[in-house]
């Protein structure tokens, strides 16, 4: 009875990890929806979600070794993280460099307000 209760707790924990690889795309290819919206407020949250799931598979991963479906289903759905991370960053990274334009020049205006004085 014993080895029985053994074999089902890794069972659990082998669907578990595909389970947290599929809410891990789920929540990627969200916040690649989100980007394509220009719906930037939503994205920390989200990545903060991502990073707590992706820090739950470093813990059950090691632990575990997948039969050759769930092996196949979790190899589909790194493909689909992957790819919907690359969107992701293609869409945030222009975002990003125009927010530093801005507080570069913003910056400069400070400097240029503090040698000159305001404007009149």
């Amino acid at each position: 009875m014993r080895e029985e209760d053994n074999t089902g707790d890794t069972m659990a924990a082998r669907s578990e990890v595909v389970h947290c690889y599929g809410q891990l795309a789920s929540g990627v290819a969200l916040m690649a929806e989100l980007a394509r919206s220009k719906e930037w407020g939503q994205l920390p949250a989200l990545e903060e979600q991502c990073a707590a799931i992706v820090d739950r598979l470093r813990e059950l991963e090691p632990l575990e070794t997948l039969e050759p479906s769930q092996f196949d289903e979790t190899m589909r759905l790194i493909k689909r993280i992957r790819a919907d991370q690359d969107e992701v960053c293609g869409l945030v990274k222009p975002q990003i460099e125009q927010l530093i334009t801005r507080m570069s020049f913003l910056q400069q205006q400070r400097s240029l307000g503090k040698a000159y004085g305001p404007p009149h």
